[in-house]
């Protein structure tokens, strides 16, 4: 287990460095299996190094796709799979592990796309107007997944939400719940993200 303070989806990017010769002994024993994974959750509350942190029950399992090894750390290039809830935390010797089960995906209707659409184009504008604000971490302009449930997802990564939100989206239990989820909380920040700067007072 490794524990963030963001949010991994499924279907999107992770990149990790890592330096902690417990999280550097854990990867070093995942490449040795054949399909190696690890699950991320966020941190509630606390720090990513050190341990003593509080995480989420709700996290998604990540898949190794690259490893570069550097002079004392190791980049780790991974990719989100499935959903899955912690039963329970293990010993953290000698670094995080849980007894965790594995959540079933959401299930796709074709009668949600419309929603889909919108969803889309509201992530899309409102990361364009925040934008001319200031940076964000994703381009408005970025290329998604055709496959719906994969761009969902993604919607979900690149809306411009704090940890929290997008822990609120990493939960949802269906499709059509997710997406207006994104809409809502995407339309309930915008005016955060696109307010001008407070002049100083004289």
């Amino acid at each position: 287990m490794f524990p963030l303070g963001s949010v991994l989806f499924p279907h999107t990017p992770l990149l990790l460095r890592i330096f902690e010769p417990r999280y550097l002994m854990m990867v070093g024993r995942l490449l040795d299996e054949e399909d190696p994974q690890f699950g991320v959750v966020l941190i509630e509350r606390g720090h990513e190094a050190g341990g003593g942190d509080q995480r989420s029950t709700v996290g998604t399992m990540a898949r190794v796709m690259e490893v570069q090894v550097g002079g004392e750390d190791l980049h780790v290039v991974s990719v989100g799979g499935a959903r899955f809830t912690v039963d329970r935390w293990l010993d953290d010797d000698p670094h995080p592990r849980a007894e965790t089960t594995i959540l079933p995906p959401l299930t796709w209707d074709d009668a949600l796309t419309p929603l889909w659409n919108e969803a889309e184009r509201i992530v899309r504008r409102v990361l364009a107007r925040a934008a001319e604000f200031g940076p964000t971490r994703w381009d408005a302009d970025i290329e998604l997944s055709d496959e719906p449930l994969e761009s969902i997802w993604q919607l979900a990564a690149i809306a411009p939400l704090g940890e929290f939100d997008q822990y609120t989206l990493l939960r949802a239990t269906t499709a059509g719940g997710l997406l207006r989820e994104i809409i809502d909380l995407t339309l309930e920040i915008e005016p955060l993200l696109t307010a001008p700067p407070v002049e100083p007072a004289d």
